[in-house]
């Protein structure tokens, strides 16, 4: 019987992408489309616009039939048979839609704080301080006093430190870069990216081959404490995130000492001059 993660309306992940989500999305230190290949049944369909628990995959499975998982709000997640004559089944709280970019943070946080182990192919430095679960690909150097909090996980031929603080479920990609008095907090951090000095990255997503001018600082708390607000598709959507910083696409580049207000998002190859406050989207020309 096939298995299917049904497809769904297009949501706006802009910067990052237009339209659905990409499957080759970073979370951990796999795409999205291989995470789903990896906890879904055998001959499964995955459209990786949504996130499947593997204990829901388990409930489709042990069900049998045809049977459709949705969220409390009625939102279809994936089904098995005939979605027409399919017996609906809730999912638990873990499994969600992703229609915005800030859902990927959510899953992030899932996938990485089930690490259950840590794990070197890379260098890591005696001077460095380690609390949690540590994944370092190979190429990589931990330097000294690099302190990392929870779990983390660090992609191949990257050079983090000295003297930077990284915490929470964080995600850091290939050939990256993280530099002095840096601290990078419960974020994703794409492929070929520098956050070289003196910065703040938090509850954010960061593309590929962005570039932080040094002192660029990301806002993620609202001071009356509430749920942060972005926008998408031209409307003010509530993120369900009392932490939410930015969403950078590819490319980006950042003058020194830039602040980005909270839920704001940079557009794929936008800039920033020194000193520059991010009120609101930069839109890519």
């Amino acid at each position: 019987m096939m298995n299917i993660l049904a497809p769904i309306k297009s949501g706006n992940l802009w910067p990052l992408y237009e339209g659905e989500v990409s499957a080759e999305q970073l979370i951990g230190n796999q795409t999205l489309r291989e995470l789903q290949q990896a906890n879904a049944p055998d001959g499964a369909e995955l459209y990786a616009n949504a996130w499947v628990d593997p204990a829901d995959w388990q409930t489709l499975l042990e069900k049998g039939g045809s049977v459709k998982l949705v969220t409390e709000n009625d939102e279809v997640l994936a089904y098995t048979g005939d979605s027409n004559s399919a017996v609906v089944t809730i999912a638990s709280a873990k499994s969600r839609l992703i229609l915005h970019p800030w859902d990927l943070i959510y899953v992030n946080e899932q996938v990485v704080a089930e690490i259950a182990e840590s794990h070197y192919e890379g260098e890591v430095s005696p001077a460095a301080h380690i609390e949690g679960n540590l994944i370092v690909g190979e190429g990589t150097r931990i330097l000294p006093g690099v302190f990392i909090e929870g779990n983390v996980i660090i992609g191949k031929n990257c050079k983090v430190g000295p003297n930077c603080y990284i915490r929470g479920n964080t995600t850091i990609g290939d050939n990256c870069h993280i530099g002095q008095a840096v601290e990078v907090k419960n974020s994703i951090i794409g492929h070929g990216s520098s956050v070289g000095h003196l910065s703040y990255v938090g509850d954010s997503v960061l593309g590929n081959r962005v570039n932080f001018g040094a002192a660029t600082v990301t806002s993620n708390l609202r001071h009356d404490g509430l749920n942060h607000r972005s926008m998408s598709a031209q409307e003010l959507v509530d993120t369900g995130r009392r932490k939410f910083g930015t969403i950078v696409g590819d490319n980006v580049h950042t003058g020194i000492h830039t602040a980005i207000y909270p839920g704001r998002k940079l557009g794929r190859g936008t800039s920033t001059r020194p000193n520059a406050e991010v009120q609101s989207d930069l839109i890519e020309i």
